[in-house]
């Protein structure tokens, strides 16, 4: 049987990609506009991060009227925010979260399987349809996706880089999490594209992240479900304790 998302996309080693995402997403410059001018992003930067895997873990894990709610959460946050109902942009989104869940598990476990890769990808669609974007625009095939992504039209500017200082470089963050701050720093530059990592200006470790990548093969795969899928199961607790 080929995999599908609810197989994956509870694996907590995901959440190493979530910094990459966001700078992913934000370097649309239209959306990099609406949270740096429509959020207080500067203020609590993990609050987007936090946001993104409550509405991915509710909409593969809960019921389905536990999905159409966190659908409406999200909607309801993002009214009267310029193009943050357009559906473009939504897929874009939905496209950073399924190709850096992908890039992952490609550097972790090697490339999946030509059936479990296209089943994966169709229903990766579901982070998009959620909220709106008809299934029709969600990439048929790889090859498809491979080419959308290729082809989409990105631009770091001032709004982005900030976005991404304030992320890498928060000022206010308990100190346990202060002291993640320079893996994070690393593991995030070293899933961003090359070029793009040029384009925020952002340095990379190579040596340092590919120390990490060993060690997550050596360590990850050794943990009880329970652990991998912690990150999971806490979101889904506080989602359903405040309804």
């Amino acid at each position: 049987m080929a995999l599908s998302i609810r197989d994956v996309s509870g694996e907590g080693i995901l959440l190493a990609g979530g910094a990459a995402a966001i700078l992913l997403q934000v370097a649309d410059p239209r959306i990099a506009r609406s949270v740096a001018a429509h959020s207080d992003f500067a203020e609590r930067p993990l609050d987007r991060l936090h946001g993104t895997l409550a509405y991915l873990y509710v909409t593969v894990y809960g019921s389905p009227e536990e999905a159409r709610a966190i659908a409406r959460r999200v909607g309801g946050a993002h009214a009267g925010v310029p193009g943050a109902t357009d559906a473009g942009l939504q897929l874009w989104v939905a496209a950073t979260i399924y190709a850096t869940a992908m890039r992952i598990r490609e550097i972790l476990d090697g490339p999946d399987s030509p059936a479990d890769a296209e089943a994966l990808l169709a229903d990766y669609a579901v982070v998009g349809t959620a909220l709106g974007v008809p299934r029709a625009q969600w990439p048929a095939s790889r090859a498809a996706f491979a080419a959308y992504w290729d082809a989409y039209p990105i631009e770091v500017g001032d709004d982005a880089r900030g976005v991404a200082h304030e992320l890498l470089h928060p000022a206010r963050l308990p100190w346990w999490m202060r002291a993640l701050l320079p893996a994070v720093r690393v593991v995030t530059t070293g899933l961003l594209p090359a070029p793009l990592r040029d384009d925020y200006g952002l340095e990379h470790d190579e040596r340092r992240f590919a120390r990490y990548v060993r060690l997550a093969r050596r360590v990850y795969p050794r943990l009880p479900r329970r652990v991998r899928e912690w990150p999971k199961d806490h979101y889904l607790r506080r989602f359903r304790a405040g309804r």
